[in-house]
């Protein structure tokens, strides 16, 4: 073979190895790995903080990592990720703050579909929880009036028509 045709394999085989390399995280804070990507799912361990993860994947704002000889879900906000190779790092998407030196971390969630829906479980557990947030309408006033702000009414939105 040609000394160059070598070297253009090489290069060519060394980038193939690089385009998959493999990502990893750190946990920032205590996150259990559950056995599916919903916040009310089975627990199949717990990670404490700066655990070092294998990411294998993400579905909306988890992601499927491993740990150990465990695989499991984490929340994508409680993991700093870190490039394996410099080469995967160099296919990172830019952010639109390239070179300013400033940390960027921008996260997507979709809505739920009418599948997603249907197949939604009443969780009290989680309502009590909602319902321990609320208060009553002298602790808000009394808040309100920490602040100086001022009261205004607002009328209910008319009904909305009948479409055919």
């Amino acid at each position: 073979m040609r000394p160059r045709l070598v070297v253009l394999l090489l290069v060519l085989f060394g980038c193939a190895l690089g385009a998959g390399a493999a990502q990893y995280g750190t946990l920032r804070k205590a996150e259990s790995l559950r056995a599916k990507p919903y916040i009310d799912a089975k627990a199949v361990m717990t990670l404490p903080a700066g655990a070092k993860v294998e990411l294998l994947d993400r579905q909306g704002a988890w992601y499927r990592a491993k740990s150990g000889r465990k695989t499991g879900w984490v929340r994508m906000l409680n993991v700093a990720t870190v490039a394996s190779k410099p080469a995967a790092m160099a296919k990172a998407p830019a952010t639109g703050r390239a070179g300013t030196g400033a940390v960027v971390a921008t996260t997507g969630v979709r809505a739920l579909n009418a599948g997603e829906l249907q197949a939604a479980v009443r969780n009290d557990t989680e309502l009590a929880r909602l319902d321990s947030y609320a208060v009553t309408e002298t602790d808000a006033a009394r808040f309100a009036a920490r602040g100086k702000l001022k009261a205004i009414k607002l009328d209910y939105l008319p009904a909305p028509e009948k479409t055919r």
